[in-house]
């Protein structure tokens, strides 16, 4: 029986292997729904210090950073250490249509809440069909004095 081998399968197996409680617990993992006007984004950042974390939108980019502190206790034999510190940060491109002036942010319980309105000119509405019976027909005159 022949098998294949993939060497590039095996490379990020290999890191997978290397890296994985690290690289898994370095994201910010997210959920985003639509609920009326406006969207919901909430962002793990379970440790992270409130003062750190910062948001903002520059040309339509929303930027997410946060930092959670190292532990620096001395005299302490480490038996496991996956949980990172540092800085983290996400962006995110946000579609046309949104209110950038009026998102609001809030974090509670290591939850990250952000609510993003839909901008006026972007929501639905109803545009009213006459019946060409119902319509009056402007004439214009040309001007004489021309």
């Amino acid at each position: 029986m022949a098998t294949r081998f993939d060497p590039f399968l095996e490379i990020d197996r290999l890191f997978g292997q290397v890296l994985g409680a690290e690289r898994a617990s370095a994201t910010m993992p997210m959920d985003l729904y639509r609920s009326g006007d406006h969207y919901v984004l909430h962002v793990d950042l379970p440790g992270a210090d409130p003062g750190t974390i910062d948001v903002n939108v520059e040309d339509r980019i929303l930027t997410i950073r946060a930092q959670r502190s190292a532990r620096t206790d001395q005299d302490v034999q480490w038996l496991a250490k996956e949980r990172p510190a540092g800085t983290y940060a996400r962006q995110l491109t946000l579609g046309r249509g949104l209110a950038l002036d009026a998102v609001s942010a809030t974090y509670a319980d290591g939850v990250l809440t952000l609510t993003i309105p839909v901008a006026e000119d972007a929501k639905p509405r109803r545009i009213d069909v006459q019946h060409a019976g119902d319509v009056t027909q402007i004439t214009a005159e040309a001007d004489a004095t021309t």
